[in-house]
């Protein structure tokens, strides 16, 4: 891995980018993917929670990240469900999807919320959510759902729990580039911690977990103490404006464009250039000997 800044550049985007556009190279079809900003109001404004993806991981070693992963088949499966219906999701997330593609989208970031962070966007009835979510018997379901011993639909018919699509707001789309290995489609989330809950550090993917403010997250990138990925930084730099998490919220309910970003890349000569359209910043020249 390589960085400039924080920002993450796997050692192998060279030679396939330039197999891409030679034409030898069959882009990976992306898999679905949800990840969700889980935000709680602190001293100024919000912070973000944030985990750091381990060193062994064979995708984004070492990045900061948010809570999140790849739709489970199972999570099309029907469960009692509050807040706008799955068609409504549909509409809101993007042409071509329908609304089983939609419920599924929506309940991968609460399933992979709760799988990573130990916060639940569920609760009894469509004007509640649990309270805590600590106890062991708590904990032994998390690990069934993460091991896929346990489908999220079964785990809420079992809780007599209502998945309560209404907490989430959709923030953005990216879209893995097509020279990658590993590529996700992503819808990302923000939500805000429900009262009583709190994070836990049970990821198995991450080796630290912390609550920064998007300021603070964004400056650690910048003096490049801090790795990550672009979606994860342009979705930070979005945040910069709202004073709360609420504003947040009410951000996302105004409609924000969840057109998909999609890296791209050519040749100059027989340099690379790499750029994600609409995020100068991430523009990146790759020269001959890289």
């Amino acid at each position: 891995m390589t960085t400039t800044n924080g920002q993450w550049f796997p050692p192998t985007w060279p030679e396939r980018i330039r197999a891409l556009t030679a034409g030898t190279l069959e882009p990976v079809v992306p898999r679905r993917a949800a990840t969700v900003l889980l935000l709680r109001d602190a001293g100024g404004g919000p912070a973000v929670h944030m985990l750091r993806r381990r060193a062994s991981m064979a995708f984004a070693a070492g990045a900061y990240a948010y809570p999140g992963g790849g739709v489970d088949p199972r999570d099309e499966r029907p469960v009692a469900w509050a807040g706008p219906a799955p068609r409504t999701w549909a509409a809101r997330l993007g042409e071509g999807l329908d609304p089983a593609e939609a419920q599924a989208i929506v309940c991968a970031a609460v399933r992979e919320t709760f799988e990573e962070s130990g916060v639940l966007l569920a609760g009894p009835d469509e004007a509640s959510v649990v309270a805590d979510t600590t106890g062991e018997d708590w904990e032994a379901d998390r690990r069934a759902l993460v091991s896929r011993e346990l489908s999220f639909a079964d785990f809420l018919a079992r809780r007599s729990l209502v998945l309560r699509s209404d907490l989430l707001g959709p923030w953005a789309r990216w879209i893995t580039p097509e020279f990658e290995e590993r590529r996700y489609d992503t819808w990302f989330f923000v939500t805000a911690l429900p009262p009583g809950q709190r994070t836990r550090d049970v990821s198995g993917e991450a080796d630290r977990t912390v609550w920064l403010s998007p300021a603070e997250a964004v400056a650690g990138y910048d003096r490049g103490e801090m790795t990550m990925l672009p979606p994860t930084v342009a979705t930070l730099r979005e945040l910069l404006p709202y004073g709360s998490a609420a504003a947040a919220l009410e951000g996302a309910a105004e409609g924000r464009d969840l057109t998909p970003v999609l890296a791209r890349a050519g040749l100059v000569g027989d340099e690379i250039v790499l750029t994600w359209p609409g995020h100068e910043e991430f523009t990146k020249r790759m020269g001959a000997a890289e």
